[in-house]
């Protein structure tokens, strides 16, 4: 009986999946400035995608920060690959790790305050199927915010 309680506390509140669904709303691209990182792989697929070769991609949209790279933004937080006018991103199905992830990062997924944060941003949140907690799990590990 012990066995089942510790089991049962370690499972997370989001024990029983959470729904999602990407709306491509642009909501996520936009906002307060921060970063997007990006590594080599991914910035050779979205320079593909672009039809670009890599170093015309990472010359025009991508800068160092120390050893890391980022996508740059435009004035205001707009991620440099959202489409100002159709507000989707032109390298969605390449889009990075960390546009991926989203909404399953750690810092959204602590508590339900924190979910429902990020809900309060996301129109995709709390709708569309459910996620089971394996994929959650899976998401989350890929990336930590």
């Amino acid at each position: 009986m012990a066995d089942m309680k510790r089991e049962a506390a370690a499972e997370p509140w989001y024990a029983g999946g959470l729904r999602f669904r990407c709306t491509q709303c642009g909501d996520c691209c936009t906002g307060a400035e921060g970063y997007v990182w990006v590594n080599q792989e991914e910035i050779d697929a979205m320079a593909r995608r672009l039809s670009m070769t890599s170093a015309e991609f990472e010359a025009r949209h991508v800068y160092r920060v120390g050893i890391r790279r980022s996508l740059k933004e435009r004035p205001g937080g707009d991620c440099v690959l959202l489409d100002a006018t159709t507000r989707k991103c032109t390298a969605y199905e390449e889009r990075p790790r960390q546009c991926r992830t989203w909404p399953f990062w750690d810092s959204n997924l602590r508590t339900p305050d924190d979910w429902a944060e990020a809900a309060a941003a996301c129109p995709g949140c709390n709708h569309g199927q459910l996620v089971p907690l394996e994929t959650i799990r899976e998401q989350a590990a890929k990336i930590r915010l």
